[in-house]
């Protein structure tokens, strides 16, 4: 393990293996964590590790890893269409949504610093109770395979994304969304992302 020629103690022998076994192991869970190269150009609008600081653009970090596949994969496909989302898919592999996928799902999500309205995140929460929301969202919002996590998300993404549904400007739900979001009034839309961006 060391040149023959360099004159070392024993005990300095079992330190230094200890700092190489050390260096090695951080060496390899770096690898394991690094950032896959499609992933990188997330960061213009998604944020470092897919932490969005822009209201506008969605927190990618803590998502669901298959809920991001299948999002990416209706981008390219035209079952959804977004006109920055829309080029930056379209010459990705499959297995290069895998991979963005599972980098962002295992990221931890940040803190979200929105002021919410204590009143209408009560009204939120009863709405959301009222739809069942929990039903395939699960407790918590935390997500479920290819439903997307929604607790902590940007309020103005989570207005957008409802006030979309229902309009129905977008439909790449299987109907789901869309039938919950027709009975939503602004002001319900409005308080439940009040409700879940404090989740």
């Amino acid at each position: 393990m060391f040149p023959k020629d360099l004159a070392l103690q024993p005990m300095q022998r079992i330190f230094l293996a200890g700092l190489l076994i050390a260096a090695a192991s951080v060496a390899r869970a770096q690898g394991a964590d690094s950032v896959p190269p499609k992933a990188e150009a997330c960061a213009a609008c998604h944020g470092p590790g897919g932490r969005s600081v822009v209201p506008q653009f969605p927190i990618l970090a803590g998502q669901t890893a298959r809920y991001m596949y299948l999002e990416l994969r209706d981008f390219q496909e035209g079952r959804r269409s977004n006109e920055l989302m829309t080029p930056m898919v379209a010459g990705m592999t499959r297995d290069e949504m895998r991979e963005i996928s599972d980098y962002f799902a295992k990221q931890k999500p940040p803190v979200q610093t929105f002021k919410t309205d204590p009143e209408k995140a009560r009204l939120g929460k009863l709405k959301a109770d009222e739809t069942l929301c929990t039903m395939c969202h699960l407790g918590g919002f935390a997500g479920q395979n290819e439903v997307p996590r929604v607790a902590g998300q940007h309020f103005d993404y989570i207005v957008k994304q409802l006030t979309d549904f229902k309009a129905r400007t977008r439909t790449n739900d299987a109907g789901s969304m869309t039938s919950v979001a027709n009975t939503l009034s602004a002001q319900d839309i409005d308080n439940l992302a009040h409700y879940l961006v404090g989740l």
